[in-house]
């Protein structure tokens, strides 16, 4: 097996299988779109691509080789399951449009920060100059004068003064919150940690829709290529590269065993959404359960795409209005001070 550890960006991950699933759908056999993948790679990526094409052809599968290249965990997972049902191009063009999507909106969500977090750095060293050296001498000569502090100075004070007790605090839960990670989380097991994760305030519902769009579209094209229920959770339980949703095929089947219903397994599994044992229900019922999963993962792909959208849409203003409450505090904390000298005179 190679040895050899690549720097592939996770878009360029994407963009590879992406355009292998596109060869395989026109009907190459998969070492030849690979194989033509590799003519458009340079220099290390090109070497790397050679050699997985020698581990294919001593019969290893692709998601161990692409595992061997670091590739990003929701992919190897989507390579690793189409290779079990066989809808190689299909799987292959899915998971990468999924993850292109998401660097797609974390980049931006880097985008809409940027600027707001760079005009918020030059304020808070605007304010901090403002409050420890202008305003002191505005406040000395109040005292000479006996006049009395306006509100906006108060203000500007009292933000002074409350900065570092903020700063110790978040620090403090930072520390707090890394100790409990390393020391306890990270050794619980995984349907723990998720069940934990999912309780989280704002974020919570995100990680909720993306383990249930994941484990929906997976299932689905199991069972749509012809592979029985316990059977494709067997192939969850055997998918060493991601260990939530081994574990998570390992209890579903376990409880299965004992008689219950999957939807009912489901329905109290609380990292999924309450919908998927009711579309697991009908899709029995129907006898249509892979196309049903199908459907309802890519509805909770839109539901996730709308919240994010909505996110994007309230962080820039917020933090907007953060930086012009800022900057109206210190000119009215310098400009009234003025106005009263004025008066004074």
């Amino acid at each position: 097996m190679m040895k050899i550890r690549s720097k592939w960006k996770v878009e360029e991950q994407a963009l590879f299988l992406k355009r292998t699933g596109e060869l395989l759908a026109r009907g190459y056999p998969l070492s030849e779109a690979i194989e033509s993948m590799s003519f458009y790679l340079q220099g290390n990526k090109k070497e790397q691509i050679e050699e997985c094409l020698i581990d294919l052809k001593e019969g290893y599968p692709l998601y161990e080789t692409l595992s061997k290249l670091n590739f990003n965990k929701n992919l190897i997972g989507y390579v690793y399951f189409a290779e079990k049902h066989g809808g190689l191009s299909e799987a292959f063009l899915d998971g990468s449009n999924m993850v292109l999507k998401r660097e797609k909106d974390l980049k931006r969500l880097i985008r809409l920060l940027y600027y707001p977090l760079l005009l918020m750095s030059v304020t808070l060293f605007l304010f901090i100059f403002v409050e420890r050296i202008l305003l002191p001498k505005f406040t000395s000569l109040f005292q000479t004068m006996q006049l009395q502090m306006n509100f906006f100075t108060r203000i500007v004070y009292f933000l002074g003064d409350a900065g570092p007790i903020v700063f110790l605090v978040f620090f403090s839960l930072l520390l707090l919150t890394s100790f409990y990670y390393y020391s306890y989380f990270r050794k619980k097991n995984q349907l723990v940690q998720k069940r934990s994760i999912v309780r989280l305030p704002l974020v919570g519902p995100v990680f909720r829709l993306l383990y249930t769009h994941y484990f929906s579209v997976q299932f689905s094209y199991l069972l749509t290529g012809g592979i029985s229920v316990f059977e494709a959770l067997s192939l969850f339980e055997n998918n060493m590269r991601q260990p939530f949703y081994k574990e998570v095929g390992t209890e579903i089947k376990k409880r299965l065993t004992t008689g219950e219903r999957l939807e009912t397994i489901l329905a109290s599994l609380p990292f999924f959404e309450h919908e998927l044992s009711r579309i697991v229900k009908h899709g029995q019922d129907n006898g249509k359960l892979g196309q049903e999963l199908y459907f309802f993962s890519q509805y909770c792909l839109t539901k996730l795409e709308t919240l994010t959208e909505r996110w994007l849409k309230i962080i820039q203003p917020f933090l907007y209005s953060i930086i012009g409450l800022m900057i109206v505090s210190m000119y009215l904390a310098v400009l009234l001070p003025m106005f009263h000298l004025l008066d004074g005179f």
